[in-house]
């Protein structure tokens, strides 16, 4: 991007100041059909998990602004392009996936959407196809003669998802190789269908979208545009998306509010500010004051963005639970009953139900090993006492109120209760 860029219209306004804005193929011509507001663009989302995890907040948040700004969205599936699995960025060749799981997985992506973006039938509602409408029926050589001839071997082989593997020696399937040609394909639909111009993505997708730009040109579509953010991580190198105890979901069933909640509530001081322009809809000039906090202050911003972020993903009230759970447990020493919770047998606790056990249960340990390190650490605690005896078991005597409080650590807690 250009330091000199001055955009016009609102959208690509709001993508300068916010720091959504990495590459785009051209910054004038989008700036000046996102000012007519008759921008239709779309970013892809493969279906590889039941949900999306906070590695994808970027792109929705640029669907959510482009809606906001006049634009219309579009979420793409990836039913058709998940059967054959994006080699951006990977070291190995993804998991084929059963077509059911594909299809389930689609479900649960869809669900995630209902929270930033509106739907319907208007001139700016989005939408949400999938790409398996158009690719699950293609005749493989009409789409050889009709698409494949536009397709330069020698440049796909100079794209950095496929150099990187070969220059490792690690194996590229044929099924792979073609990716790209399905995703350049899916921008020519979506233009014919719906009239998108914009592809936007990561700045991983940056060879794949020129590439769809070129095959547009090429099949006689209007110019196309390609817009990608940054790949983002934490200050001290971390992938966003990703904590210690797994991927960060935005599913409730996958993750709890509270644990979403406390993710962002944890990030570095020195991200704050980022991620609120990034992940929240504050105003600017409220941001560029919660980030001059210092000190401990710097503390009550990362409430408010993690407060903010978690409203936009699981709802308001659900995010003033999740912090009044916190505030109960952390600073008013209390038992918040809206922490994460599991449900044990009364049968069990009656009988004397093993610590290790009863950690793993709880999921904030993946095993009984995991559990035995961390007690030698002195890291697990019940009822806020340190577990120092690996052989302890739990019991009637431990409940309060009918639970039980287990915690990793000084932030992540889990209630057993009795079923």
């Amino acid at each position: 991007m250009t330091s000199d860029f001055r955009p016009q219209s609102g959208f690509l306004t709001v993508l300068v100041e916010r720091g959504f804005l990495h590459q785009c193929s051209d910054l004038a011509g989008l700036d000046q059909i996102a000012k007519s507001g008759d921008l239709v663009a779309y970013t892809g989302f493969d279906c590889t998990a039941p949900s999306l995890h906070a590695g994808s907040l970027v792109q929705i948040m640029l669907l959510r602004w482009l809606q906001k700004t006049g634009g219309k969205p579009i979420a793409l599936m990836g039913g058709g392009t998940t059967r054959v699995g994006d080699p951006s960025g990977k070291d190995a060749s993804r998991q084929l996936l059963p077509l059911e799981t594909i299809a389930a997985n689609k479900d649960g992506i869809k669900n995630v959407f209902a929270r930033f973006l509106s739907f319907g039938e208007g001139k700016r509602d989005a939408i949400i196809p999938d790409n398996a409408d158009w690719l699950a029926t293609l005749n493989y050589i009409d789409f050889l003669r009709d698409v494949g001839r536009h397709f330069s071997v020698n440049r796909m082989l100079s794209l950095d998802s496929v150099k990187l593997r070969l220059e490792r020696d690690q194996e590229l399937s044929f099924l792979e190789f073609n990716y790209m040609c399905l995703q350049a394909y899916d921008f020519v639909e979506l233009f014919k269908r719906h009239g998108c111009v914009l592809q936007m993505g990561g700045s991983d997708q940056w060879g794949n979208i020129v590439t769809g730009i070129d095959l547009g040109r090429r099949m006689g579509t209007r110019q196309l545009y390609g817009l990608t953010s940054p790949l983002l991580t934490s200050s001290s190198g971390a992938k966003m998306g990703k904590s210690a105890q797994g991927a960060v979901w935005l599913d409730e069933s996958m993750l709890p509010v509270f644990d979403y909640w406390q993710y962002w509530r944890n990030c570095e001081d020195q991200d704050t500010g980022r991620f609120l322009k990034l992940f929240t809809e504050l105003p600017l000039d409220e941001i560029a004051r919660l980030e001059a906090l210092g000190g401990a202050e710097i503390n009550e911003a990362k409430k408010i963005l993690a407060t903010e972020a978690a409203a936009m993903v699981h709802g308001r009230e659900a995010a003033l639970r999740a912090a009044g759970a916190a505030r109960q447990t952390f600073e008013e020493g209390a038992l918040a009953e809206s922490l994460p919770s599991v449900k044990i047998p009364a049968a069990e606790i009656e009988a004397g139900l093993g610590v290790l056990t009863a950690f793993v249960r709880s999921g904030l340990v993946a095993s009984t090993g995991e559990a035995r390190r961390q007690i030698i650490g002195g890291g697990l605690k019940i009822n806020d006492r340190t577990v120092t005896d690996e052989r302890m078991v739990i019991g009637p005597r431990d409940l309060t109120g009918g639970v039980v409080k287990l915690s990793l650590g000084r932030k992540r807690h889990v209630l057993l209760k009795i079923a």
